[in-house]
C-alpha cells in the first residue's frame, strides 16, 4: 500500500506544495515544528533514508538546498536545520526547520498543527522565492 506521502505526490491528497521536479517534491509539514517547516522527499516510494543510492542522496541534497535557500528568505531564522529522521512515514523525507532561536528549535515535541490558512500563506511566500 503507498504511503501517504505517495499519495501526496500523486495528488490523491491534498499539500501545500513548493516545488517539485521529476524526482524531488517538497510540501509544507502540517505539524510544522517552526512556520516554515518543509519535508523534501524523493517521488520513489523507499523507506530508509539511507537506502537511497548515491545519485538520489546526492540530487535530493541538491533540491533540499534550493528549497531552504528560499526558506531562510521567506522566514526570518538564524538558518535552517535539516533532520533525517525517518521513523514518523516509511518513505524517505529530509526535514528543512527554520531555527529561529536554537538548536532546540529542533525538536519535535513542539510541533503544533497549524491552520490551513496559514500554511497556505507561508507557502505562497516560499515559492514566491523559489
Amino acid at each position: 500500500m503507498a504511503t501517504i506521502f505517495t499519495r501526496i505526490v500523486n495528488g490523491e491528497i491534498p499539500c501545500h506544495k513548493l516545488i517539485e521536479d521529476d524526482r524531488y517534491f517538497a510540501f509544507l509539514d502540517l505539524r510544522p515544528i517552526n512556520p516554515g517547516h518543509t519535508l523534501v522527499i524523493p517521488k520513489k516510494e523507499i523507506d530508509y533514508f539511507f537506502d537511497l543510492d548515491g545519485a538520489a542522496i546526492g540530487g535530493i541534497m541538491i533540491f533540499s538546498k534550493k528549497v531552504a535557500e528560499a526558506l531562510k528568505k521567506a522566514v526570518p531564522c538564524k538558518k535552517v536545520g535539516v533532520m533525517i529522521a525517518g521513523l514518523e512515514v516509511p518513505h524517505a523525507h529530509i526535514h528543512l526547520i527554520p531555527i529561529i532561536e536554537s538548536v532546540h528549535d529542533l525538536a519535535f515535541a513542539k510541533a503544533k498543527s497549524a491552520a490551513q490558512e496559514d500554511l497556505t500563506l507561508m507557502a505562497k511566500k516560499i515559492r514566491g522565492y523559489l
